[in-house]
């Protein structure tokens, strides 16, 4: 695809044209916006932005390394009234909803690519496992690294990767913060700190009664994290963090096409739970982490020489139920994806109790400086290692009877426990090794290479390097370009429908390119990219409707080809954020010819993000904001029979700050806009997300 300057369209919403023009007519992009408030990180990408731990080059700022990636901070979460990752998606544009129902733990596509739960995310760096309810109150920033990962992890989903960056001790600080959303979640939360001549100790604790707008969600939350360090005189420091958090609330399953047609969002109440019977329980998320991380400086090696050794445990339990709603198989209907055309559906009673999953991690890391002749080398080098045991507990998906969309049908329990999944193991080693080279005062080369050695009941090894390129340019822009490589692992399920059970795939290695140009500075940020991602694709050949009819193999590809850009400017007391990404995504060279050619479900075509905010000068501290979401049209079916229309949402919040208190109000979905959020293709079905509707929220933070 030949990426062209874009230009004005034609919307059937206005506001979303004029989003897209205010976007791109400046031809720019960034990531970051000023409040005007001491300490209020918002997204950054520049000069004044911190490092990107997860980004590879720890050292290097955001606006001097050839990485698309944003920086989401503490207290812009705050202003947004953002609880849990999954509302991340309304900040940055390449990243969109992957079934991110109420409830339940959360997920995404990052340029247009479902992110593995169990691979994509990072805490601190290191790897976790995401298939759990994750509290952001202990939490600094999130990094999103968009783009093929191979740099930064073994194996992994193309698009991105999220790290969170937790919060550590600073220096004396004690805020409480109550907050309010309707129709009646209650949430409190201590953020204490304080630090001595060697030694810093930070408590975050939380805990929240749940009563989302969605209705038969009540639930609990609670967090309490501990963070602590200790300089070992002054060349080494030892950290020390600890975490502990609950969830117990009923989730959310989406809706579904009422036979070949896309129900109209208004006729819908958003409000409406469809795990709504007598019957149906909470999913449980208990979390513990622990991590240790040591840091010294090799004074005997240079300066700036330091050996890093970090590892981490995280413990999860799951007790996951829900009365799920999956086809419709009554009659003369049948559809196996859908629910049937009159509303009703089949319902299931669905329980996995007792889930355990395991995963630890260690990371030993040398970093440096060096000079060969007139090139300066910034390099690292490390080992990285990770276990992971997973454990099931006994199961039940049974048919309970008939639901239908409006949610009056009631049917009887069917819980009866079969022998739940095996367990799975998993080791990985992963040696890596990068390296920033300045070739001169404006040219800088960017090198990476990691191997990695993989067993999960079967062994794969293989290496990903990355390179770029970059060259600094009239008025500090820095354009680059850059190609890297990313892998998957995949074994076909031991099922009796596959006649190759049990058989490892090929390694799927994705490719990627990207080209782009970035500046920092204080009053105005920018960037622009363009990228083609290649990803191989395993898919099912055959009838597999009877033992034995099925192979699972690769089958052709997925690729996505985009432009983002984005803009922040702060004028005075005025600031700015605005970002968009186009993309083009296809299936080629399927054995199936039908499909090659077919957009992957659920993924927008175009995603604009806007936020501006303005300093009343007649009402000293106060702020107010404005954001606006707009996402294109999807295909909600693989044969792209059925699609859904683009959406568009207006925020409205204002931020006052007098002496040691800040006040938030925010109104989310000003318009109580009607229409399908999203439409996930899981399972083999397909699911409609309805937008939420007009939500109010309230908060004061305190500090004493």
């Amino acid at each position: 695809m030949k990426l062209q300057p874009p230009h004005c369209p034609s919307f059937s919403r206005p506001l979303a044209a004029a989003l897209f023009c205010a976007t791109f007519a400046a031809g720019l992009a960034a990531q970051t916006v000023h409040t005007g408030q001491t300490g209020q990180t918002v997204t950054i990408t520049g000069r004044s932005s911190p490092a990107l731990g997860v980004g590879g080059f720890g050292g290097q700022p955001l606006a001097d390394t050839p990485l698309a990636a944003a920086v989401i901070g503490s207290e812009q979460m705050a202003d947004l009234g953002l609880a849990s990752p999954a509302a991340l998606t309304r900040l940055d544009p390449a990243f969109s909803d992957a079934y991110n129902a109420e409830g339940y733990w959360s997920s995404f596509t990052a340029r247009g690519f479902v992110l593995d739960n169990r691979s994509n995310f990072r805490r601190d760096g290191l790897p976790i496992n995401a298939e759990t309810a994750l509290q952001l109150g202990n939490v600094d920033r999130v990094e999103l690294l968009r783009g093929a990962s191979g740099i930064q992890a073994g194996t992994s989903a193309p698009g991105g990767l999220v790290n969170l960056v937790v919060k550590r001790p600073t220096r004396t600080l004690r805020v409480a913060r109550l907050e309010w959303q309707q129709d009646g979640t209650l949430r409190g939360a201590l953020d204490w700190s304080e630090r001595g001549e060697s030694v810093g100790l930070r408590v975050n604790a939380g805990a929240a009664r749940l009563d989302p707008r969605i209705r038969d969600a009540r639930g609990r939350s609670a967090q309490l994290a501990l963070a602590t360090d200790l300089a070992l005189g002054r060349d080494g420091k030892l950290e020390f963090e600890f975490e502990r958090s609950h969830q117990r609330q009923p989730s959310a399953p989406g809706f579904s096409l009422l036979g070949s047609r896309v129900p109209d969002p208004e006729t819908i109440d958003p409000r409406l739970n469809l795990n709504n019977q007598p019957w149906s329980l909470p999913v449980v998320f208990d979390n513990t982490t622990t991590s240790l991380r040591w840091q010294q400086r090799l004074a005997g090696l240079g300066e700036d020489w330091r050996l890093q050794l970090h590892g981490a445990t995280q413990r999860l339990k799951t007790d996951d139920r829900i009365a799920f709603p999956f086809g419709c198989t009554d009659g003369a209907d049948y559809y196996a994806d859908r629910f049937c055309p009159d509303g009703r559906f089949d319902l299931y009673d669905f329980r996995s109790e007792g889930e355990r999953r395991s995963t630890s991690a260690l990371d030993a890391q040398l970093s440096g400086t060096l000079t060969t002749g007139a090139w300066r080398h910034e390099l690292t080098a490390g080992v990285l290692g990770t276990r992971v045991h997973d454990r099931f507990g006994p199961q039940a998906f049974n048919f309970a009877g008939q639901g239908r969309i409006d949610g009056s049908l009631v049917t009887p329990a069917a819980p009866d426990l079969f022998e739940g999944n095996p367990p799975r193991r998993e080791r990985s080693t992963e040696a890596y090794l990068r390296d920033a080279v300045t070739l001169g005062p404006a040219t800088s080369l960017w090198l990476g290479l990691r191997h990695t050695r993989l067993e999960r009941g079967y062994a794969q090894s293989f290496t990903t390097p990355w390179i770029a390129l970059g060259q600094r340019v009239g008025g500090g822009v820095l354009v680059y370009a850059s190609w890297g490589q990313g892998v998957e692992s995949e074994r076909v399920p031991e099922r009796p429908r596959y006649a190759n059970a049990g058989e490892a795939l090929p390694a799927l290695k994705s490719r990627q390119w990207e080209i782009g140009a970035k500046h920092g500075g204080e009053a105005l940020e920018w960037s622009v990219a363009a990228f083609d991602i290649r990803r191989p694709r395993a898919a099912d050949i055959g009838a597999c409707d009877v033992d034995a009819s099925c192979l699972r193999r690769i089958d052709g590809a997925q690729r996505h080809r985009g432009l983002e850009g984005a803009i922040a400017a702060q004028l005075g007391p005025w600031s700015l954020q605005a970002g968009g990404m186009l993309l083009r995504a296809r299936r080629e060279g399927a054995s199936e010819s039908a499909l090659n050619g077919r957009e992957p479900e659920n993924v927008p075509r175009l995603s604009l993000k806007l936020l501006v905010g303005h300093d009343l000068a007649f009402v000293p501290g106060l702020n107010v904001s404005l954001a606006a979401i707009h996402e294109g049209s999807r295909q909600v079916l693989p044969d792209n029979s059925v699609q859904l229309p683009g959406w568009t949402r207006l925020d409205l919040a204002a931020r006052w700050t007098r002496g040691d208190a800040t006040w938030r109000l925010g109104v989310d979905n000003l318009l109580d806009e009607r229409a399908w959020r999203e439409s996930p293709y899981q399972f083999g079905h397909a699911y409609l997300f309805p937008l939420a509707p007009r939500t109010l929220r309230a908060s004061l933070a305190l500090g004493f």
